[in-house]
């Protein structure tokens, strides 16, 4: 049992899509997901350690207090960006009923190294399983 004047910190790592994994969170879009991602760490405390915005997924590892469930995160990084974008981007009303899909990554960083973890997300926009154009066999 843990003192009555412990300290935990909970690392989880998130990953959610928009709604049909369509590829809209380029450009403008992605620069102010980044914002708000930013934006509602502060404001509950939380530590974004890495982030990755791609065309149609997001990476976040972050780190949160104890009292708050992964999904709980989630939902706050999820509701509260759907909300704002689909106001200030109307083109992301008029193409998706709701802006992220309903699921969700969540993975507790304990067996994993922050790390590793870290590493994945950088290494998310080179695939090394395709062969860049002009490479021959």
């Amino acid at each position: 049992m843990c003192p009555r004047l412990c300290a935990r910190i909970c690392t989880v790592c998130l990953v959610w899509c928009p709604k049909y994994r369509r590829p809209v969170l380029g450009g403008r879009v992605a620069v102010r997901l980044d914002e708000l991602i930013r934006q509602k760490a502060g404001e509950r405390g939380w530590e974004i350690v890495t982030r990755e915005v791609m065309p149609d997924h997001v990476h976040l590892f972050v780190k949160h207090d104890p009292k708050s469930s992964a999904s709980y995160v989630a939902n706050q990084f999820k509701g509260f960006s759907s909300r704002i974008l689909r106001e200030e981007f109307p083109h992301l009303r008029s193409q998706l009923p709701t802006l992220w899909s309903s699921s969700y990554f969540a993975a507790s960083v304990g067996a994993v190294s922050a790390d590793t973890v870290r590493r994945h997300i950088d290494t998310q926009w080179g695939r090394p399983w395709k062969k860049q154009k002009g490479e021959g066999p």
